[in-house]
């Protein structure tokens, strides 16, 4: 058995090499009342490093923690009084410690001490608040991290229609050659036959220049929805409707060396989708085929409908069901098999430096898995590559299904006063010649603050006819928001290039307003104000 004085040196031993604090505390009489201080009896070496104070023995609590020690004195206090052991976890605010506890008392309480064991628990308390700090925050981040990623997808998807947009610019200046050329060389001939008293070749012109005109105005509004910078805005679509529009595209992009087929699917579905970058993700597919046919050949563009059962959907990451295809295939060189695993790869490009930015199929790919489609690429050396975008069916009408009310000729009016804003000359005078041929009475306007000047001092004004991109320093946005305080309902049309939709929200605009893109027929713009007035009467 071994001697007492044995057990005190093993239990000094253990005293001093133990990991957690250790201290004996003794109650006394202070400056606050009976018992409202402890002195430290004991402490072992691992106090220090526990609770971050040094020398503790022989000091009392209130010259060691100040303004703390009422709350550590009432807590060992009640230890003292009741002799009920306890466990807690706090922070010594001297020293920024947090300490997990557990103090008893020894024996009955006549010698007024209490023992304490505690550790130091500050990292894990730091990585507990750490983690809150995380969970409270990762919403917040997470939408951050996905605003910088669609602002990176945006990013790139300008820059591949611009890159498509580069590639059309060719064929459309020799197209809007020709079209000038007819205008003007009609316009010679009118002049012509007019100073000649000769009317009857007159019709034949004028019918020729609006022809060219209509064109010219076409192919602008396309290279326009090209290049335009826009979110996805998906509507029911039915993908005939693209192809005839599309191959005239296409034509002009490959040159004449290579011949394009269009292959329309009978009984189509329609499909949820946005056109414009649908048009843009074809062109691009048909740019990548010219480019695979240097000697010329063959582009064809086909749509079909296609039922993908489970097995299928499994191989090419889509959900089973019925799905619309566009597929374009060419008659060229075709594509290495290593590289078909990575053709959608961003900035992937077999083409020589220079001639392609790699950005086409990830972007054409990316849009189709947006769409909640996919992308399969089929390819033979020597034999073409065949691309096919799968868009999911839509099961309502696509727009060009649903039933449309047939237009009619706007109806003259009389006694009604329409305001006409728009610094250049001659589509103010059309506009206001047309309108005054429909019975209504025009006020005109050059620009921003003289319009708003006659809407101050003419309170009668029925409709506002405004440009948007108007000089002055007032655009026509904010002319008509301020013709809106100063007559609320007033109808409102814009006249608007693709260029200035932004100002415009990109066509969010409110009830009783509509707006007209330039160009514009004469007869279109009769019938807009025609519908606006219409609702104004309602």
């Amino acid at each position: 058995m071994p001697s007492l004085s044995g057990n005190a040196e093993h239990y000094r031993t253990l005293f001093e090499t133990m990991d957690e604090g250790f201290c004996v505390i003794e109650f006394i009489d202070g400056p606050h009342g009976p018992l409202s201080d402890y002195v430290h009896v004991e402490a072992n070496p691992a106090y220090e490093r526990n609770a971050g104070l040094l020398n503790v023995v022989g000091k009392k609590v209130r010259d060691l923690v100040g303004d703390e020690a009422d709350g550590w004195v009432e807590t060992y206090g009640q230890v003292l009084a009741t002799g009920q052991q306890i466990r807690f976890q706090r922070e010594i605010i001297e020293t920024g410690h947090h300490i997990e506890v557990s103090a008893y008392r020894i024996g009955d309480g006549s010698e007024k001490q209490v023992a304490v064991l505690f550790k130091d628990v500050t990292p894990r308390i730091e990585a507990e608040a750490a983690l809150r700090e995380l969970n409270e925050t990762l919403e917040a981040r997470i939408a951050e991290a996905l605003a910088e990623r669609e602002e990176t997808e945006a990013a790139l998807r300008q820059a591949q229609k611009m890159e498509a947009v580069g590639q059309l610019t060719g064929g459309l200046a020799h197209d809007f050659n020709n079209l000038l050329a007819g205008i003007s060389g009609a316009f010679e001939m009118i002049g012509t036959r007019l100073a000649q008293g000769r009317t009857t070749d007159v019709e034949r012109y004028l019918q020729a220049g609006q022809g060219a005109t209509r064109r010219a105005t076409a192919l602008t509004h396309r290279l326009l929805a090209f290049s335009r910078r826009q979110n996805l805005s998906p509507k029911p679509l039915l993908a005939n409707a693209l192809l005839q529009d599309l191959a005239e595209l296409v034509r002009r992009t490959v040159g004449p060396g290579i011949h394009v087929e269009t292959i329309a699917a009978s009984g189509l579905w329609s499909t949820l989708v946005d056109e414009n970058q649908l048009e843009n993700a074809l062109l691009n597919l048909c740019i990548n085929a010219r480019d695979a046919m240097p000697d010329g050949g063959k582009i064809t563009i086909e749509t079909s409908n296609r039922w993908i059962d489970a097995r299928a959907a499994a191989q090419h990451r889509l959900d089973p069901g019925q799905y619309v295809t566009i597929c374009v295939s060419d008659t060229g060189t075709g594509i290495e098999k290593e590289d078909l695993e990575r053709v959608f790869d961003p900035f992937f490009t077999t083409k020589p430096i220079g001639q392609g930015t790699g950005l086409g199929l990830s972007m054409v790919y990316g849009f189709a898995r947006q769409s909640h489609g996919h992308v399969r690429i089929y390819s033979e050396l020597g034999q073409g590559t065949m691309v096919c975008i799968y868009l999911p069916r839509h099961d309502g009408p696509s727009e060009q299904e649903e039933p449309r009310a047939q237009s009619s000729a706007a109806a003259p009016r009389s006694g009604e006063t329409v305001l006409v804003i728009d610094d250049e000359p001659m589509v103010r005078m059309l506009i206001v010649d047309s309108l005054e041929d429909l019975g209504y009475g025009c006020l005109e306007a050059a620009d921003g603050p003289s319009g708003l000047q006659i809407l101050e001092t003419t309170p009668d004004i029925d409709l506002l006819v405004t440009d948007v991109g108007l000089p002055g320093g007032l655009n026509g946005r904010q002319v008509a928001e301020r013709a809106r305080q100063l007559k609320p309902g007033l109808r409102i049309l814009f006249v608007t290039g693709y260029a200035e939709n932004a100002v415009l929200n990109h066509g969010h605009i409110e009830r009783g307003m509509q707006v007209l893109t330039k160009p514009f027929a004469v007869e279109e713009l009769g019938r807009r104000i025609s519908n606006l007035m219409q609702q104004k009467d309602g």
